[in-house]
Parts: C-alpha cells; structure tokens; sequence
C-alpha cells in the first residue's frame, strides 16, 4: 500500500471520528438539583402552596391539576404532562427556587417545611372532575303533519377523561381533567323506532377541528325542530373553563340516518 493510499485511509477515519462526536448525545439530567428540589415548595410573598415535588412527579394542591413527571436538565425545569414546557431556572438552592414562568415572570418559591402544608396533598387515587357526574333526560313530544313524534335524549357521564392544559397562579402550566359523555338518542313515531343509538364525540371530527375536539366535553343534545328533512338537535361541545363552545347540527331523517353539518 502506498503513501498515498494510507494518508486517504487515515483522513477518512478522521472525519467519520469527527462525525460521530458531533452527533447528538442524549443530554442528562442534573440530578442533585432534582434532588435538592424534594419537598413542597410555597410562593415567598403570599405563602401560597405551589407544588411538592416527589422522586420524578411534580404534585399540584388543586384537586382537578394532575401530577406530571418532571425533569431539570441544565437550566431548565421541564414538565412532561399534555405538553412539554421548560421554565428557564435562575436560581435553586436547598431551600431558594426561582424560575421563569411562561408569561415571563419570574417565580420565587421556598421550600416549605410546615406539616400542615402536606395535609393539601392527602392521597387521592384519581383526579376530582370539575364538571360532576351528572345523569340528564330530556323527553319531548312534537306533532308535525299531524304525526306525534318522540324524541328522547339521555346524558350518560363517562370515565373517559378529557384533558385540558391551563395556566395556574404562578403561571406554570397544569392539566386539569374533566370526563366526557355520551349522549343516547331515541327518536319514535308513535310506537315506530326511527333511530336509537349512543352518539358520540368522535362523529363531530368532520367539523370540529382534532384539537378542540380533543379538548371538548360533548356537554349536550338539544332538540330543535321537526320539518320535511327530519328532527334536529344541536350537538354542544364545550371547552371546559372557557367560553368556547361548538355547536353542531345533528339530523335524523324519517329513515332514521343521521348527517351532520355545521351549525349557523
């Protein structure tokens, strides 16, 4: 082998040795900060409690917030739950913990050491529900073209949760969960059945956009009308603590098939 060849050899193993060190390395964590940070931790100015901190979770007094797990990595205290968020980290000592909060200011916690603030995290298997399981009924009967029509409509709460991301006091970002419904429809004419079936959230993707509808609670089935194309409801799908609602057309033809269109 000649010079020439094993100067090519040794310039090529040089470049595949630099390419291999600037790829990148999975970045660790800094765990004697997460370490230091074990423990409740209250607002330095109203003593307000906003988190206690246990092995990799993060734990929230508001009965509705879910815990999420956490991680310190570098500067950066970064919670894992419906989103991913990193709070830049200015300071954190054993007992001093300051960081920037998504509206960009900054929030000074100490680390609580009284007993009574760990009676606001008593265990709880579950997440509480802000919106209560409710069972609703709604009978109406209406006569169109001389035919007496009953239209029946039940809200069956589910345990199928909902989560929302919302900002708390100290501007950090918790999931709060709620649970969906699903609503029975049953529509007759006299002792004929039209239609009798469970409706649910997932049939509104075609006009309600995937995040909303992810966000949505399907709240509601109102009846409307009865004219030459059917019964009509209007389908409510509300955001939990928020004035945004869709409000979705559903009819039921006297064949009994349902079609949905946006409502006005």
């Amino acid at each position: 082998m000649n010079k020439l060849s094993i100067l090519t050899i040794c310039v090529a193993l040089l470049c595949i040795a630099c390419g291999n060190k600037n790829k990148s390395v999975p970045e660790e964590q800094d765990l004697a900060a997460k370490k230091a940070l074990q423990g409740v931790w209250v607002d330095e100015e109203d003593d307000d409690v906003a988190f206690r901190i246990k092995g990799d979770t993060v734990y929230f007094p508001d009965s509705t917030s879910m815990p999420v797990y956490f991680m310190m990595k570098r500067d950066s205290f970064i919670l894992c739950g419906a989103n991913r968020v990193a709070y830049p980290v200015v300071k954190h000592t054993p007992h001093l913990f300051v960081f920037v909060s998504q509206n960009g200011e900054q929030v000074r916690l100490v680390k609580g050491d009284d007993a009574a603030y760990m009676q606001m995290f008593s265990p709880r298997k579950t997440a509480v529900a802000i919106n209560q399981h409710k069972l609703l009924k709604q009978d109406t009967v209406v006569v169109f073209n001389d035919e007496r029509y009953h239209s029946y409509v039940q809200v069956n709460p589910t345990t199928y949760k909902v989560v929302k991301a919302s900002y708390n006091d100290d501007g950090v970002e918790v999931d709060n969960v709620y649970y969906d419904n699903i609503i029975h429809l049953g529509l007759y004419q006299g002792n004929r059945k039209i239609y009798s079936q469970n409706v649910l959230k997932s049939q509104f993707s075609s006009v309600v956009p995937a995040g909303a509808l992810e966000q949505a609670v399907f709240s509601n089935l109102v009846f409307l009308r009865m004219d030459k194309e059917g019964a009509h409801y209007n389908a409510v799908l509300a955001i939990p603590d928020s004035m945004t609602s869709y409000i979705v057309e559903f009819i039921v033809d006297y064949n009994g098939k349902a079609t949905i269109k946006e409502g006005k």
